[in-house]
């Protein structure tokens, strides 16, 4: 196993077994940009700041002709507080195998829009019906290094932990975590990464037992700014 940077290291308690390519060259990025935020928002809060948020939206959803995916950014309304709703990669996976991510995939013909495939995804990866989905808002629209395809991420509200049945040829488990958990500035890490001539930033938030990283930390980092106003004028 290598060897990893101490600025790079989990808290204690914290990380998973994913794999990161770190490239030779990474540096730490800039702290969260909440760190001086004030409580947890509240779920109306929340949803406030989802609704009125403008997204960036490409004029053209496809790159090089491929189509564009999207996915469901679940907000769970719970007595303890909001959760987001995530599922794990089955291990079986050609692709990002284990990796935490949103419920969300390719957009079919049978889809009339970008939110019919996060909301059909949905279903069929973890069994939540898109009848108890109530959709807030979209953050921005972002693209992979590894799909270069854009992706539109919906922010969705369910009524507490839905039970789920999963297609595990997709999806491993289902994993919450609340806002609050993730708004903790110690669980959060931006890195620098230089990939040729460019520097990528490079997100992360170390959970109990996994580690959130890639386009799906991104969405996160995205959400957690618009809900705190971080960084919006």
């Amino acid at each position: 196993m290598a060897l990893v940077a101490p600025e790079f290291r989990a808290p204690p308690g914290r990380g998973g077994p994913q794999f990161i390519p770190r490239p030779k060259g990474a540096r730490l990025g800039e702290p969260a940009p909440w760190a001086k935020a004030a409580s947890p928002p509240s779920i109306e809060a929340i949803t406030a700041a989802v609704t009125n948020f403008e997204p960036f939206r490409p004029r053209d959803d496809s790159v090089d002709g491929k189509p564009p995916s999207a996915v469901l950014v679940p907000i769970l309304s719970t007595e303890a507080g909001p959760e987001l709703l995530f599922t794990r990669r089955a291990w079986s996976m050609r692709s990002h195998a284990g990796q935490i991510s949103f419920p969300g995939g390719r957009m079919d013909l049978e889809d009339r829009t970008l939110l019919d495939t996060a909301l059909r995804e949905t279903e069929e990866e973890i069994g939540v019906a898109r009848s108890l989905v109530t959709v807030v808002g979209e953050l921005d629209r972002l693209t992979t290094v590894s799909s270069p395809a854009y992706i539109a991420p919906y922010v969705g509200l369910l009524d507490g932990r839905p039970q789920v049945n999963l297609s595990f040829e997709e999806v491993d488990a289902v994993i919450h975590v609340p806002v609050a958990e993730l708004l903790d500035p110690s669980i959060y890490r931006q890195e620098l990464w230089p990939i040729g001539n460019e520097v990528a930033q490079i997100t992360f938030f170390e959970l109990e037992g996994d580690t959130l990283w890639g386009a799906t930390a991104r969405m996160v980092r995205n959400l957690l700014e618009t809900i705190t106003l971080a960084g919006r004028s």
